[in-house]
Parts: C-alpha cells; sequence; structure tokens
C-alpha cells in the first residue's frame, strides 16, 4: 500500500476538511496498534480509525463496529484524560514527512490548552504520541531510558521527529535537476532512492505516466501539481491497493483518497477476516478428523486380530474331537483337518498345565471373546466412519466457502457438536439465519445452501415437486430449483447442476456427477446428522463446476 508521504498529504487534507472544528466525544483503543476517535462534526458523528500495525498503518474514516475492551490501556486512558471534549484544530501534514500532525483545543473549568497529538506513519515503527508545547506526555510505543535508540520517547521528554531521510526534496526542482544528470536503469527504482516522501509504488506510477523519457520536471510536476485522482487499483480481479493518482487501466474510480483507502481497506479487513475465521474452524475440524482417523486406526488392527476368529474355533472342535488321543502334559499335538478336503493335518498348541478338555474351553472361550469383539469394533467402526464422513462434507462447505456470511452457520454447527465454543451463548438476541445463495437462471429460482445446516432449512422450505440436485460421490451444498411442479429446461438443470458441481469439494475436477430428483423423492432419517438424506427415483448428469456468479442474487 502506497502510506508515502505523496498519498498522505492527500488523505491529511481531507481529514482536515471534514474534521477540523469537530469535537471529540469518545476515545477506543481496541488492541494495542489501533486508535478509534469517535468526533462530533457539523455533518454528524465520524469515526477517524487510526491503526499504527506495521502492514497496514493508516489514518481513515470507519463505520465498522467493534466489541469494545472491558478494560482501556493506559495510552487510552491518557487520551481521554486529556482529549474528552476537545475541539480538533487542525490536521496536517509534515512536509514530505509520514508524520501527521492533529491540534487540539483542550477547555477545562479553569484554562484552554492546546495539544498536538503526532501520528507516525512508518510501517514497523509507526507511533502515536502526544505532547503539549512540544513535551511528551505519552506514547503509544515508549522507549525506556536505558534503550540503545536514536530517539528517546517516554512522558517529560522533549519530542524529537524521526531522523528525516537524506533525499532530495520533491518541491526543490533544480536539486531534481541535477540528481537525473546521473539518472539510468530503473527510473521507478531511481526516483524511490533518490526523492523524498515517494514509495516504489507511486514512483512506478510516475515512470508508467511519463515513459521513458521522464524528467526531473515530470517528477515534480506529478508530486506538487495536486493532481489527485483516486482510485483502487485491481490485480486478478481482486483489489490490490489504493491510490491517490495511477496509470493503471484496471481500476475502481472514487471521489475521495479518503474513500478509495476506505473501500481498500474494507476489502482487505474482510478478506483477513474471513481467512482467519475460515483458518480457526478447519483447524477445530481437523483436530476432530484426527482423532476419529486414530481411533479408527484402532479399530481396524482389532478387527485385523479378529480375523482368526474362526481357525480358533476349529482348533477348539478338533481337540474336542480328538480328546481321547491327546495325551496330557503335552505343548502340542497334530492332528487330520476333517474339515480340509484334502485331508491335511493342523498342529494345535496346548497348555501342557491343562487338560485335553480345559484346553479345548480355552480355545472356544477366545473365539467367544473375538466374536464379541468384532461385533462390538464393527459397530464403533461404522459409527466412526459416518462421523468421519460428516466432519469431511463440514470441511468441504468450509472450503467451498466465500465470505463470512457462509462461515455463520458452520460455526454454529461446529458449536452444536462441541468442537468450538458457542460465541452466541449468551446473547439476548440472535442473528438472524443467513439467506441461502439465489439465482436467478432462465426465469426460475434456484437456490443452494451454504452449509449442512442450511441444506437442511433448505430441503424443509422446497416443495415437493422442486427439483432437488446433489453431487454423486462428493460432499455438497443441496440445490434446489423452484418449478412449482412444472417441466425445467435441460439448460436450467444443466447449469444448477453446475452450481451444485462448483459448491462441492469436486469443484477442482470436470465432468462431476449430479444427481437429481423431485424433492418429494428425498427424505431425511431421524436423529441423523445435519445436511445427510436418501433419496431415491434419481437420474444422473455430467457437470463442470461453474459458480454462476452472473446469475447470482444473494452471495
Amino acid at each position: 500500500m502506497p502510506q508515502d508521504a505523496f498519498t498522505i498529504k492527500y488523505v491529511a487534507d481531507e481529514l482536515n476538511g471534514r474534521l477540523a472544528g469537530g469535537k471529540i466525544s469518545k476515545i477506543v483503543q481496541y488492541d494495542r496498534d489501533s486508535l478509534t476517535f469517535i468526533i462530533y462534526t457539523r455533518n454528524g458523528t465520524v469515526k477517524l480509525d487510526i491503526c499504527l500495525s506495521a502492514r497496514a498503518c493508516r489514518m481513515s474514516l470507519t463505520d465498522g463496529e467493534r466489541p469494545v475492551p472491558r478494560t482501556a490501556p493506559a495510552f487510552c486512558m491518557l487520551l481521554r484524560k486529556h482529549l474528552a471534549n476537545a475541539e480538533i484544530l487542525k490536521i496536517a501534514q509534515l512536509p514530505f514527512e509520514r508524520v501527521v500532525t492533529v491540534d487540539f483545543l483542550c477547555t477545562s473549568e479553569f484554562e484552554k490548552l492546546e495539544m498536538r497529538l503526532y501520528v507516525e506513519l512508518m510501517g514497523k515503527y509507526s507511533n502515536a504520541v502526544l505532547t503539549q508545547n512540544g513535551v511528551i506526555l505519552g506514547a503509544l510505543k515508549t522507549t525506556a531510558i536505558g534503550e540503545n535508540t536514536k530517539r528517546v520517547l517516554f512522558s517529560g521528554v522533549k519530542y524529537v521527529l524521526p531522523e528525516p531521510q537524506d533525499k532530495i526534496s520533491p518541491d526543490d526542482l533544480g536539486a531534481l535537476e541535477e540528481a537525473f544528470k546521473y539518472a539510468s536503469g530503473d527510473m521507478a527504482a531511481f526516483i524511490s532512492q533518490k526523492v523524498k516522501g515517494v514509495a516504489y509504488s507511486t514512483a512506478l506510477d510516475i515512470a508508467e505516466t511519463y515513459g521513458e523519457n521522464i524528467t526531473a520536471k515530470d517528477v515534480h510536476s506529478y508530486i506538487c501539481g495536486g493532481q489527485c485522482s483516486p482510485c483502487v487499483t485491481f490485480a486478478d480481479g481482486e483489489p490490490s491497493d489504493f491510490k491517490a493518482r495511477c496509470a493503471s487501466q484496471i481500476k475502481r474510480d472514487y471521489p475521495t483518497v479518503l474513500e478509495a483507502q476506505t473501500a481498500y481497506y474494507d476489502y482487505v479487513y474482510a478478506k483477513q477476516t474471513f481467512t482467519e475465521a475460515q483458518k480457526k474452524l478447519l483447524s477445530a475440524l481437523a483436530g476432530a478428523q484426527k482423532k476419529i482417523e486414530k481411533r479408527l486406526q484402532i479399530i481396524h488392527s482389532k478387527l485385523s486380530e479378529c480375523l482368526g476368529a474362526e481357525d480358533i474355533k476349529l482348533k477348539g472342535e478338533l481337540i474336542t474331537a480328538y480328546m481321547y488321543a491327546i495325551p496330557r502334559g503335552t505343548d502340542s499335538f497334530e492332528v487330520v483337518n476333517y474339515y480340509d478336503e484334502k485331508g491335511g493335518k493342523i498342529k494345535i498348541a496346548l497348555d501342557k498345565t491343562l487338560s485335553p478338555a480345559q484346553n479345548a474351553q480355552r480355545y472356544y472361550k477366545r473365539y467367544a471373546k473375538l466374536k464379541r469383539t468384532q461385533e462390538s469394533v464393527t459397530a464403533q467402526k461404522t459409527e466412526a466412519a459416518e462421523r468421519l464422513d460428516y466432519l469431511k462434507s463440514i470441511e468441504a462447505h468450509i472450503c467451498s466457502a466465500e465470505n463470512l456470511t457462509d462461515l455463520g452457520g458452520t460455526a454454529e454447527e461446529l458449536a452444536a457438536i462441541g468442537l468450538i465454543k458457542d460465541e452466541s451463548k449468551g446473547k439476548k438476541t440472535k442473528s438472524a439465519p443467513a439467506p441461502f445463495r439465489e439465482f436467478e437462471i432462465g426465469g426460475f429460482r434456484v437456490l443452494a445452501g451454504r452449509n449442512n445446516m442450511q441444506n437442511d432449512r433448505l430441503l424443509k422450505a422446497a416443495s415437493g415437486s422442486d427439483i432437488w440436485l446433489h453431487t454423486q460421490g462428493y460432499h455438497s451444498a443441496h440445490v434446489v430449483i423452484a418449478c412449482g411442479g412444472g417441466g425445467v429446461p435441460e439448460k436450467v438443470l444443466l447449469a444448477a447442476a453446475e452450481i451444485c458441481a462448483y459448491y462441492s469439494d469436486g469443484r477442482g475436477g470436470t465432468k462431476i456427477p449430479v444427481d437429481y430428483t423431485r424433492r418429494k423423492y428425498v427424505k431425511k432419517p431421524p436423529a441423523s446428522n445435519a445436511g445427510f438424506v436418501i433419496y431415491t427415483d434419481y437420474k444422473t448428469v455430467l457437470a463442470e463446476p461453474d459458480s454462476h456468479i452472473a446469475e447470482c442474487k444473494e452471495l
């Protein structure tokens, strides 16, 4: 992101236009790297978000809601003490520096004081420092006296600006022209290395705007000319950056830099939140799957031991049949196996401390134990396999999810089976269920579930004469074509099958088999897992996975 001095200047100017004259209503510090000021302005209440994390430092306006921490950190308490009800006098950027100053007029019962908040938007060195008359009152990130640092940041010392870069100021045209006499090679790299306040991404735009014959005057004009065309750029169909000015053709324009910045970071935040939520659910699921897979290994091992049960029974029978010929005190004997058509012999081990009859009983008891184990373990195997298959169906829905709405029902499902904490527990009001994915195809409504719980809801909501679809041999969303008992064109049926294949764990393949039948032939067995059904009277169509996003009305 080009949070360089060039871009920050436009952000600071726009913030000053929006917030100057406003009064601080509330200050919240949601985490160690972010501050939010709720400000009353002549145009209504505005939220100023100051993010000081290494990867996304910025000052922006936001409408988002976040849970307020129970206790406020020390720096937040300091800001509340000094800046509550303060008026914002001015927001400005220090010339060609990544530092923004916010000047406040603080009024108490006894006096009026001016204070300044320095917001340093400098990547991993980002910070916020509150000062009065140049003396630090407090900082978000402080340094200790014993630390070997160039700047001292703690209460009571004089505030010193970050050390400036040894680069040419963009408004010094003479110095720029002198530097350009020696310019060669990658001009974007040359500009970012030599010109103050310009990141490499901005330098690329400058070089692309003026081409091979770029001059010092061009750079001066670009940076100091005041031309601004805010936009969000795109790469591979997704937002990749926001800029105050850009030569790229793949972009979306915005009225202001603040709006472009907000749009971009809203996308980044949504993507990051979705990715974290997806990883959390997959992690919980992976742990449960690993336990079941380990249990199945133990079950298979026990079943392998039970495979010799019939041989054990045979030995007991042979001991009983030849008991008269077995001398007491022997540790083995060899007899003809009368079950063998070729008349082969079999050697049977004996416990010489036991009588032949007791040895026979020993084999029969061992046989009975193995049979009981086999019956019990076989039932456990079926139960564990069904459980594993159910968890894999949840995994398929998590992997095919595209946003937080898709994950909402899955989180409830995992909470219901005890794999994650139920975050809705204790809340007075629960959020309404997410809508189905809805498509308009050839005049027909096509609905698709987002997860197992939605699949159950969709099944209940569908009419008996609607067409129901599900992939064959794969976990997938349930898809319903609302047709009211009438015929469905082959084109619509194929499109619905493609949607079904896309929202399945077979989406990476081709020619996915999709079964379809009337809803009345689909049954949900009592006490079965969410999303599990049985169906009859079906036909199968081969479909290529396709999201049909153009026809989607509700993502």
